[in-house]
């Protein structure tokens, strides 16, 4: 609502009116309003004179040009390759001779922890029966599960050192997500795209790749904003078929006659948003379908994987009906950052595949078989094509294993100690860092929390973690609840 002060020039009082009453008295000023939006379109205006992360401002407008980092960037893109269901660590990057001179005993008292929730300390020790070399001019350990990735060690830094709270899939997924076991809280995505906006304007600035129809534990949540408006939630797109659903025309329809369609829908959309302003998901949902409409001249071809050459595809292995399924997504997230879009996250094993609770030889060779030629070809599609500077990519599951077994030839999971890994923008590679202890159950040496790896991640596409708040119900929000520091070690 709105009123003027004083009278009119006729002495009469004037009384409150709509905001569509002043819309239509100030009409005069839209040819202004529009230049103002090509010019900041095209990064001609003054910067604000505000913080660009001032709590109290208005959502950002994710069609604009991105907003001003804390510091400068190290990574503009991220392309986190996500495990789900947790890879055992001690058979891919963090050997424990100790573990197979002491397989078929009990683990060792001094191992256990004075309160534990695990309950394999009853269960013998697990062999790992995997062949073990160092790579590179660094030396870093790989088992002949992963050849591949293992020929590109000296741009990865290895992060022994990882630990996290949860337990269970549901838990562990959303705190590698969100920071927190509890649902509720926005995904490390959706805080990247509230910090800095959105890097295009025709495509999604978060977007979620599965290498498979399947439901992450957890659900749509881990790409989710929780507390803040829906519009910086991640895009999942397709598994099988066209990756953008309905995003092309009807044979036979008239462009007319859609548009016609698409401006109705919009005043009615709009109409019902008077007054609802605090629903941010109407607001959202208007955005969506603007977005989408700039899509269908753009997006057709970014996600159109026959325009690679054969080499390439022969590269990432799509040829081949083992690598097929992460191929795709794999190469679909190059050509996506190479668009301009922000966050990627690709989730290979999707539906918890990696979860060994029995057969963990059988388990892990398959899906080590299909991620690991596809992984490989990534990092070095990007180095090729001299995206690996700017584009941060991160290996790693929720949790890892346990160097006990359960069911007699598996693994059950483990929090308390893992390994990641990460490339690329502002990473130093051809380093290990961090150390679990002589069985893999646990961290014990710069250990890293998942609130520290989100600190680092957004520390290097430009942002603190400790000054980008989100005012919530009165209370500033930030993405670490203050917590979080950045691995230095893991920086050039």
């Amino acid at each position: 609502m709105f009123s003027s002060r004083g009278a009119s020039p006729c002495g009469r009082v004037e009384t409150p009116g709509s905001r569509r009453d002043f819309l239509a008295r100030a009409g005069g000023g839209f040819g202004a309003i529009a230049l103002a939006h090509l010019l900041d379109t095209e990064g001609l205006l003054a910067a604000p004179r505000s913080d660009a992360h001032d709590p109290n401002a208005s959502d950002a407008d994710l069609a604009r040009r991105p907003d001003r980092p804390h510091h400068p960037q190290r990574a503009t893109s991220v392309i986190w390759i996500f495990l789900e269901g947790g890879p055992s660590h001690i058979d891919l990057f963090d050997p424990k001779p100790l573990l197979n001179k002491l397989a078929g005993q009990k683990i060792p008292d001094s191992f256990k922890p004075v309160i534990t929730a695990m309950g394999e300390f009853y269960s013998p020790l697990l062999e790992c029966k995997r062949t073990w070399a160092r790579h590179g001019d660094a030396g870093t350990w790989v088992s002949d599960w992963l050849p591949e990735i293992a020929r590109h060690v000296d741009d990865i830094a290895v992060l022994r050192s990882c630990y996290q709270d949860g337990l269970n899939h549901v838990g562990s997924v959303c705190q590698m997500n969100t920071g927190s076991v509890l649902a509720g809280r926005p995904s490390l995505g959706s805080w990247a795209t509230y910090g800095l906006g959105s890097a295009n304007r025709s495509l999604p600035s978060y977007v979620v790749l599965l290498d498979r129809e399947a439901t992450v534990a957890g659900g749509p949540r881990n790409w989710g904003t929780g507390f803040m408006p829906v519009t910086y939630q991640g895009t999942k797109l397709e598994s099988k078929g066209p990756p953008i659903r309905d995003l092309v025309s009807p044979l036979g329809a008239a462009s007319e006659r859609r548009d016609g369609k698409l401006r109705l829908l919009d005043e009615l959309n709009r109409l019902h948003l008077d007054g609802r302003e605090h629903q941010s998901e109407l607001e959202a949902r208007i955005r969506a379908y603007e977005l989408a409409y700039r899509m269908q001249a753009e997006a057709p071809e970014a996600v159109d994987l026959s325009r690679e050459d054969e080499r390439t595809k022969a590269m990432y292995g799509l040829d081949d009906k083992e690598t097929a399924e992460a191929a795709r997504v794999c190469l679909l997230a190059r050509r996506l950052v190479e668009r301009g879009v922000r966050f990627v996250q690709v989730y290979l094993g999707a539906g918890s595949r990696w979860d060994a609770h029995a057969g963990i030889e059988r388990n892990h060779s398959t899906l080590c078989r299909a991620s690991d030629k596809p992984v490989a070809a990534l990092l070095q599609d990007l180095k090729d094509r001299g995206l690996l500077d700017e584009t941060l990519l991160i290996w790693g599951g929720e949790f890892g294993r346990t160097p006990m077994s359960e069911k007699g030839d598996g693994r059950d999971h483990n929090p308390t100690g893992f390994t990641m890994w990460f490339a690329g923008g502002g990473i130093r590679g051809g380093q290990t860092i961090g150390e679990t202890d002589e069985l893999g159950l646990h961290a014990i040496s710069k250990r890293a929390h998942v609130r520290d790896i989100h600190a680092t991640i957004l520390h290097l596409l430009g942002i603190d973690s400790t000054r980008l708040f989100y005012n919530h119900n009165g209370r500033l929000e930030n993405v670490t609840q203050n917590e979080g520091r950045v691995v230095r070690d893991l920086l050039a």
